[in-house]
């Protein structure tokens, strides 16, 4: 039998172990200690987190002004995403939450909500990339920016938690929290650190030199909040419960001095709407009677979102819309009277577009409610079902509106309307359905930004010998008296609306009932998923019970 070297075996072991471990040793130490990718660069710092390497283009500060520049791509990615060059007018405009911002090229006057502003830098082009500088707009978009030794800038969001706390031993800031980490920064007893967040023992800092980086958590203490987050709020706590009012400018706003609405928290009369022509002209309906009718609703605790309508003028939209001046003046004179009338809000309703004017419709949109939150007012937007028509429902952008409106308003009505040749439901309630589904689908819409509109009226169709069928309107509170007493109504499982047919002379009749039921169904989908609320078309269509159905499904208040 040969015999084994056992030593042999144990030096081999021991090189193979010995491998292992410096291998281990490069795999954990090199990471921590590799050539850091930003050095050399302007660092950007935003709410505590560096992304200069992931900046598209590098920010840099001018030696002049000392202002900071930021490529409109970036400032697209991190600021704003709607950010918008006028080719026409050789402008920028830029927008948040509260704010409409317009910056001329190469001028050091820009527009803020309407103001003139001097700032000491303007909007540069550099190799083809438009470069804006944004320590001019902290206002515009509530941050605060500082720069440090003119190689890192911190921005950090005004509406965001802010602590600080107080180092109590010298202490080096590791690049992580492993074993073996280099260090980023080194700290005094005394120094002033912004604290981010803190897990197993070590906590996540900016040092006074924009520098992040891990300490152990017992060198900090005196842990103070500079700031508190700030959580939007809403005018409405709980369900939306919304009714139009409508009335045309040819006639004053209804008195409804004496009564209440049970069961609904918002009203929206038709205040305004666009004059034909091709420049700006308002129809104010809100001048013949609208004071009174602005003092019951605020005596009744109701929010007012004056209705603003584009009287379904295709062309007269288009020609505004496209024209930014024109788009600007519009917004101008909505803001002027929403304020003159102190009302709570606007609904935007512009239908009957041109598919073609979807994006600048959406940027009208985009450049209203920055306006409008300014004074704490709500914007809602009326959009159609998705997939229908060019000019009924293509000519909109839900998710854009959704995400720049408070509320986007789901007009869920009309399925077969006044153009339909076939007879057929004016909301059946697994259409509707549906299109709350693509709505959340493939719109991506959050829920809690969706109201359901709702109509208080259906139609009765006829259909001739020759098989062509007509329509009219017939209101909630007139369907009794337009059908026969005898005629048999059928519940539709589909729909969730009763469906009644007969004949007379000749022709068939049709109808599928919107009542007290159909209502109940439509309310229940709303709490089904978890939409904002729901909206009523319109005011004085209803039969009585409808407002206490609405009151207990939506809990109103």
């Amino acid at each position: 039998m040969k015999k084994v070297n056992i030593s042999n075996i144990g030096v081999k072991i021991a090189i193979v172990v010995g491998i292992l471990i410096i291998v281990a040793a490069i795999l954990i130490i090199v990471p921590n200690f590799k050539k850091d990718k930003n050095e050399g660069k302007v660092n950007f710092i935003l709410n505590n987190n560096n992304v200069t390497s992931k900046l598209k283009k590098d920010i840099f500060i001018d030696e002049n002004t000392k202002a900071v520049y930021v490529s409109k791509e970036d400032m697209e990615n991190y600021f704003d995403g709607q950010i918008y060059y006028d080719k026409e007018n050789e402008q920028l405009i830029t927008t948040s939450d509260t704010k409409v911002a317009v910056m001329p090229m190469n001028s050091k006057t820009i527009k803020i909500n309407s103001s003139e502003v001097k700032i000491i830098a303007p909007i540069i082009k550099k190799e083809a990339t438009l470069y804006i500088p944004i320590s001019e707009l902290g206002n515009v978009y509530n941050i605060e920016i500082d720069t440090i030794n003119n190689s890192i800038v911190t921005v950090d969001s005004l509406d965001r938690e802010f602590i600080k706390a107080d180092i109590i031993k010298n202490t080096n800031v590791k690049y992580n929290t492993k074993l073996i980490s280099k260090t980023v920064d080194k700290l005094k007893e005394g120094d002033k650190v912004v604290w981010i967040s803190e897990k197993n023992g070590w906590a996540r800092i900016r040092t006074q030199n924009g520098k992040i980086g891990y300490i152990k958590s017992d060198r900090i203490t005196n842990k103070t909040t500079v700031r508190e987050k700030m959580e939007p709020k809403k005018q409405i706590e709980g369900k939306i419960n919304l009714v139009w009012d409508y009335y045309s400018e040819y006639v004053d706003a209804p008195d409804r001095t004496g009564t209440t609405i049970e069961g609904i928290n918002v009203v929206s009369p038709s205040f305004f709407s666009l004059d034909k022509g091709d420049t700006v002209k308002i129809i104010d309906n809100a001048a013949r009677g609208g004071q009174n009718y602005i003092k019951w609703a605020k005596q009744n605790g109701y929010k007012i979102w004056a209705m603003f309508s584009n009287n379904s003028m295709r062309e007269t939209t288009s020609k505004i819309l496209n024209n930014y001046k024109q788009r600007e003046k519009l917004i101008e004179e909505i803001v002027k009277l929403a304020i003159k009338y102190e009302v709570d809000g606007i609904n935007v309703d512009f239908e009957n577009m041109n598919m073609s004017d979807k994006d600048v419709y959406s940027r009208f949109i985009i450049e209203l409610a920055p306006r409008l939150r300014e004074y704490g007012m709500v914007i809602s937007v009326d959009v159609t079902a998705p997939d229908g028509s060019e000019n009924w429902s293509l000519c909109f952008n839900r998710n854009v509106i959704a995400k720049e409106a408070d509320y986007i308003v789901f007009m869920a009505y009309d399925q077969y309307g006044v153009s339909s040749t076939n007879p057929g439901t004016t909301a059946g309630g697994d259409w509707v359905e549906l299109n709350i589904n693509k709505f959340l689908g493939q719109e991506d819409i959050k829920a809690e930004k969706i109201i359901l509109g709702m109509p208080l009226y259906t139609r009765l169709w006829k259909t001739d010998e020759t098989g062509k069928s007509t329509s009219v309107v017939v209101n909630m509170n007139k369907i009794e008296e337009k059908l026969p007493k005898d005629v048999q109504k059928v519940w539709d499982e589909n729909t969730k609306q009763y469906y009644i047919e007969y004949e007379e002379k000749a022709i068939t009749y049709r109808m599928w009932i919107e009542d007290e039921r159909s209502i109940q169904e439509k309310l229940n989908l709303i709490n089904k998923y978890n939409l904002s609320g729901g909206a009523f078309w319109e005011k004085d269509r209803e039969t009585s019970n409808i407002w206490k159905i609405t009151k207990e499904t939506l809990n109103i208040k």
